[in-house]
């Protein structure tokens, strides 16, 4: 037998209704004695403490600036991304449809116009209708909507405790009056209601009346038809319970009893009435995608550029500060990304490594630099920026060092770097010619094993010398482990000979390579101790060893030798503007000449060898003057390609990156395998398809000579040879080029390629 129903709470609903009635009451009363104080005042006691109560309220409304999205544009003012806590896009009144601000009044506030903030009758009316039928009817006017919303605003803004309107107190409630009774008395009506269509929340992280229309209808606000402006009118009454995409029946019914009170109050005839309620939702849902994860082009530039932003005390004194800013400020971040360039860029490594047909731990980037400024004009590579561990996403960024000037405080979110293999031996060639050799002297290409204890000057270490410790001795060992006789040093840079490179460094003072990379903007992409840390010096780093250098340092370092010996540090932001007008401070060009330009022009020449008749020869890229290198690390994890002139510097690079020391060989490469690979495999043949697309832009100058005494180092061999720096085996560098299509058979080097110069083993660098 059912439980009856207690006749307490058969009334309950009524005798609510009767409270919440006194309760408006009540606050009418105080509202009555508020406003009209020179007739209370006469009234008594009671109507005095009213005025007391009133007057000691709140009576100025803080309106702080509403959040804006912030835009990353390329140099050509192309959208990189939109960044947002709140989607708005500020509108004036002229800018939103006849049919929205008809809507909304019709629905909201049909007394807009002839009220003073608070509308007394509308009080009254609202509370004997909410006691004579089952619906509940508002009594806020627009004005009263608007200071809700900003002091909402203000109150996330700074932290503090939100209440909503079903939390409120009576004393919430004769606060939002007063301070409506002000606003009226600042601004105008359309002032208000411009203010109240900008503000209002429409659905998720979508504000404002243009936002809102964009994202449901994607028209302007100033085009939104009579239906549309029904439906956004009857969302802001709860954007949630309203929503047309959540509950379109529900929408359906809230837009068709708009469009009834636009009716009722004259906004729209009984023809037009018609034609509206029997039109359906039409929706166009198009959402701005926000952050760096809904890019429009180079998602990790994106990525790199937030956290200079964050990182710079010029855009405010806290990381909190600096978020706030760039997620609410309406930033225009313009930089210095060539769109034209990026997309080139992915499309090429898309080509090489996509990751749908690439192992998850092959990863495949690029960044350009331009000579003689720093900007940065490319940053790609092969993963999606997703966070995740689904296979092919990523959002570590494969170009960048760890953190900023090698402080833990300023990540930059990326991976570091890699050992960069052969890549390194043009500073090698560097010190030689500082050290007044010649590009041409003769050197002794064999196989040397150091034994331990074998020692070689290195005027930065303690005692003035490197010291070998390794018990077994040091081999280095060119690619395949072939035995060279004599080389010039020209010949064995083209050709990667790890034998001539050890044997240069021999001559030397080995800190000296070292020191010039360092120069040219080389560091360990890892360094956190409060600076860049140089790379270890030690004779296997020269050839393919040694410490781990992220691509745009070495970018840099190329970049450095395209503007003949100028390193200029690496610059993304060119200028910021916040939506008021304000412009925060960017870092400036910052070059300066690390070596001479004579000897720039003298590794220059050595370097554009590689790509004449070296290991780059075969490498198509339109008809441009061009110098490169290629390289690979002894584990032939890490492989890369080097290619410059004056106009632009690109590293290329293609490893492991999951597991460092874990060869590449056996992984899948843009479907397919290679049982061996190297720098010139797979680096280098991306670098060209990039480069086949933009020549044009990129062609820069022509590569100027070095002085004869850099060529010839005095005529002063260092081991007599009989045949003119030729070796008497003397193959040219072959270069396996992937078919853009085929099935996953794997790819093994000719016979011939034993000058490609890599080497196997403990401390036997890398050669292409």
């Amino acid at each position: 037998m059912a439980a009856r129903k207690s006749p307490f709470f058969d009334t309950a609903t009524t005798l609510g209704k009767i409270i919440a009635f006194l309760g408006i009451s009540a606050l009418s009363g105080v509202l009555a004695a508020g406003l009209l104080v020179p007739v209370a005042a006469a009234a008594g006691t009671g109507a005095s403490a009213s005025i007391q109560f009133f007057e000691n309220l709140p009576a100025e409304l803080e309106r702080g600036a509403l959040a804006q999205p912030s835009k990353i544009v390329a140099s050509d003012g192309s959208l990189i991304a939109t960044l947002y806590e709140e989607n708005r896009q500020p509108v004036t009144l002229e800018q939103v449809s006849e049919n929205m601000t008809d809507a909304l009044i019709a629905i909201e506030d049909d007394q807009f116009y002839n009220h003073g903030g608070v509308d007394l009758q509308g009080i009254i009316s609202a509370a004997i209708s909410n006691i004579s039928s089952d619906t509940t009817r508002g009594a806020s006017t627009i004005t009263q909507q608007y200071v809700n919303n900003v002091l909402i605003d203000a109150s996330m803004q700074s932290g503090g405790d939100v209440t909503f309107s079903g939390q409120k107190t009576l004393g919430d409630k004769l606060r939002e009056a007063k301070l409506a009774i002000a606003v009226e008395k600042e601004l105008s009506k359309d002032e208000i209601l411009a203010g109240y269509l900008n503000i209002v929340p429409f659905t998720g992280n979508t504000y404002g009346v243009q936002a809102a229309s964009k994202y449901f209808f994607n028209v302007e606000a100033k085009d939104l038809n009579i239906q549309q402006a029904a439906l956004l009118a009857g969302v802001v009454n709860g954007p949630t319970f309203y929503s047309p995409e959540l509950y379109p029946e529900r929408a359906l019914e809230r837009r068709n009893l708009v469009i009834n009170r636009m009716l009722d109050t004259g906004k729209i005839t009984q023809e037009e009435h018609d034609a509206a309620v029997a039109s359906d939702l039409g929706l166009n849902i198009t959402p701005v995608l926000n952050g760096c994860v809904g890019a429009e082009q180079a998602p990790y530039f994106c990525d790199y550029v937030t956290h200079l932003i964050l990182n710079d005390a010029a855009f405010g004194e806290t990381r909190e500060d600096r978020e706030k800013l760039l997620y609410r400020g309406g930033l225009t971040i313009k930089t210095t990304l060539d769109a034209r360039a990026q997309a080139a860029a992915q499309t090429a490594i898309n080509e090489t490594a996509n990751r749908e047909t690439t192992d998850p731990a092959v990863g495949h980037s690029m960044v350009s630099l331009q000579p003689g400024t720093g900007n940065i004009l490319v940053m790609a590579q092969n993963t999606r920026y997703m966070p995740g561990e689904t296979g092919g996403d990523s959002v570590q960024n494969f170009n960048v060092d760890q953190y900023a000037g090698g402080d833990p405080n300023r990540p930059l979110g990326g991976l570091g770097g890699y050992q960069p293999g052969s890549t390194f031996k043009p500073f090698t060639v560097a010190a030689w010619l500082e050290d007044g050799r010649g590009l041409n002297t003769v050197v002794d290409g064999s196989k040397k094993r150091y034994p331990q204890g074998e020692t070689w000057k290195a005027s930065c270490l303690p005692g003035g010398e490197y010291v070998l410790p390794d018990a077994d001795g040091y081999e280095p060992q060119n690619y395949g482990d072939t035995n060279y006789g004599n080389y010039s040093v020209l010949e064995g840079l083209a050709q990667s000979y790890n034998t001539v490179t050890m044997y240069t460094a021999k001559q030397v003072d080995l800190c000296k390579p070292f020191e010039i990379a360092s120069k040219l903007g080389v560091h360990d992409g890892k360094s956190s101790g409060g600076e860049y840390a140089p790379l270890q010096v030690q004779p296997s780093a020269l050839i393919g060893g040694g410490s781990e250098v992220s691509p745009m340092s070495m970018a840099t370092a190329f970049a450095a030798l395209g503007a003949e010996g100028l390193t200029c540090e690496p610059r993304a932001l060119s200028e910021v503007t916040a939506v008021d007008g304000t412009t925060y401070p960017v870092p400036e060009q910052k070059c300066e000449q690390a070596i001479s330009k004579e000897l720039a022009r003298g590794v220059n020449r050595a370097t554009r060898e590689v790509i004449e008749r070296g290991s780059g020869q075969l490498l198509e890229f339109g008809d441009i003057p061009m110098a490169g290198k290629t390289g690979t690390n002894d584990a032939r994890s890490q492989t890369w390609f080097l290619g410059y002139n004056s106009a632009m510097a690109t590293a290329s690079w293609v490893g492991n990156w999951k597991e460092n020391s874990t060869s590449l060989s056996a992984l899948r490469i843009g479907g397919r395998i290679y049982e061996e690979i190297d720098g010139a495999f797979v680096a280098a043949p991306s670098w060209a398809r990039y480069m086949s697309q933009i020549s044009d832009a990129y062609r820069g100058k022509e590569f100027a000579d070095p002085p004869s005494n850099m060529m010839n180092g005095g005529g002063r061999p260092d081991q007599p040879s009989n045949n003119n720096g030729n070796s008497n085996n003397n193959n040219n560098a072959q270069l396996i080029v992937p078919p853009s299509t085929g099935n996953t058979q794997p790819v093994t080097p000719p016979d011939n390629t034993g000058n490609n110069g890599n080497g196997n083993g403990n401390g036997n660098g890398g050669g292409n």
